[in-house]
């Protein structure tokens, strides 16, 4: 199984002090962004995947917690109905996609039809084979309409998901958290690695890239997405400095991270 690799860096010794100095930092350039995103009217879609546990809801509370709720969405929809299953897949995620100047994080997105339903058996290959098939087309088409899309998938080590699941189920303040997928995480842990796998290979490509986030260590990934999804736009005002991403931590999938062992199997 694939370690965490990353060499230790300043990050890594971070104390709690330092993160939530860096972190506001951060978030002040979140503002700036969003004040340039609704002046110009840009459309700013960014999807959240990951592993349960992974660490995508504290990730997306770190990044909206300062921004304004009018033009700022996060969505996170509950199993699709009898309708959306008698709909074109894409369908249910169009009426929340960004109109100008919004900002709207998926807190996991269509992608649910390359991990979570082949691997717990609610789709058949057929839909999975046509999904990963037509996903690249359909952000193809956002983002000529001029949707700005950045993805990112969160990956952990099999024993980092194995302490954070139990943890959920000792932390009253994490019930909410504890659905049935989660006893069957650990169980199709390799289904789960293989269904990754294949995502990432069929459905990164020019127009919306994967980038993968190790993220065993919770705040180091936070603090690197941020940096990292900052520098993908330009704004009035952004300070370079505090921009630095780490390349060990947030890096643009290609085959190499398969060939080389970057990914957590």
């Amino acid at each position: 199984m694939a370690k965490d690799k990353a060499k230790p860096k300043a990050d890594d010794k971070l104390s709690d002090k330092d993160y939530e100095k860096l972190l506001e930092q951060l978030q002040i350039e979140l503002v700036k962004f969003q004040r340039d995103v609704i002046a110009d009217g840009t459309k700013v879609a960014i999807v959240v995947e990951g592993r349960d546990g992974a660490g995508k809801d504290g990730t997306i509370k770190r990044i909206v917690e300062h921004m304004s709720p009018r033009e700022t969405r996060v969505v996170a929809l509950s199993k699709p109905t009898d309708r959306d299953r008698a709909s074109w897949y894409f369908q249910r995620y169009v009426p929340f996609l960004p109109a100008g100047g919004e900002i709207v994080l998926f807190n996991r997105s269509w992608y649910n039809r390359a991990g979570v339903e082949p691997v717990m058996g609610f789709c058949s290959p057929e839909q999975t084979k046509s999904f990963l098939d037509e996903a690249p087309h359909f952000e193809t088409m956002l983002t000529r309409a001029g949707v700005r899309l950045v993805k990112y998938y969160l990956d952990i080590s099999k024993e980092e998901q194995k302490e954070r699941l139990a943890d959920r189920r000792s932390n009253p303040l994490k019930q909410w958290k504890i659905s049935p997928i989660d006893a069957a995480a650990m169980k199709k842990w390799s289904a789960y690695s293989e269904a990754r796998d294949a995502m990432f290979m069929r459905t990164s490509h020019d127009a919306a890239p994967w980038f993968v986030v190790k993220a065993n260590r919770k705040k180091i990934a936070r603090l690197n997405i941020i940096r990292h999804l900052l520098g993908q736009f330009d704004y009035k005002g952004k300070d370079e400095k505090v921009l630095k991403v780490d390349p060990a931590i947030v890096f643009r999938f290609t085959e190499k991270a398969l060939t080389q062992d970057l990914l957590a199997h």
